[in-house]
Order: C-alpha cells, then sequence, then structure tokens
C-alpha cells in the first residue's frame, strides 16, 4: 500500500485554493462591472476584513451606472 507524499498533498491543496479563488472573484467581478465600478475591485474580496468593507461600500455606495442613466441588466432577461 502506497502513501500519499508530501508533493501530493502541496498539489491537492494548491489546485483546490486556485479553483476557490476563482470560484470567489468571478461572481464579485461581474457585480463590480455592472455596478460601474472597476472590476479589479474584486481582487479586495481576497483580503480578510477588507472584503468585509467592500461588501458595504457595494451596498451603500452610489453606484456609477446608475448615476449615468444606465439600467443594470438581468442576466436571464432577453436585451430588447
Amino acid at each position: 500500500m502506497s502513501s500519499i507524499g508530501l508533493t501530493e498533498v502541496l498539489l491537492i491543496l494548491t489546485i483546490g485554493v486556485i479553483s476557490s479563488v476563482v470560484l470567489l472573484l468571478i461572481p464579485y467581478w461581474r457585480i463590480f462591472e455592472k455596478a460601474g465600478f472597476p472590476p479589479a475591485l474584486s481582487l479586495l474580496m481576497l483580503i480578510p476584513i477588507v472584503n468585509i468593507g467592500m461588501i458595504y461600500y457595494l451596498a451603500f455606495a452610489e453606484w456609477p451606472s446608475l448615476k449615468q442613466g444606465q439600467q443594470v441588466k438581468d442576466i436571464g432577461s432577453p436585451v430588447p
């Protein structure tokens, strides 16, 4: 019977961390983009404590997309 070595464990952990980061960033990237903020702000969601502040900022800030008269589009709705 073979045992799992340190290299395999590190590989599995690396794949898990990268996939978790991607799954976290994609929705926030789209949210910041639709709100009219630079989508790169979603990278701040990776920093503990800062991510909580960013959620509150996003919730209570004036959205540039709404200031410009643009409507926030629903993903599932047909484009007129």
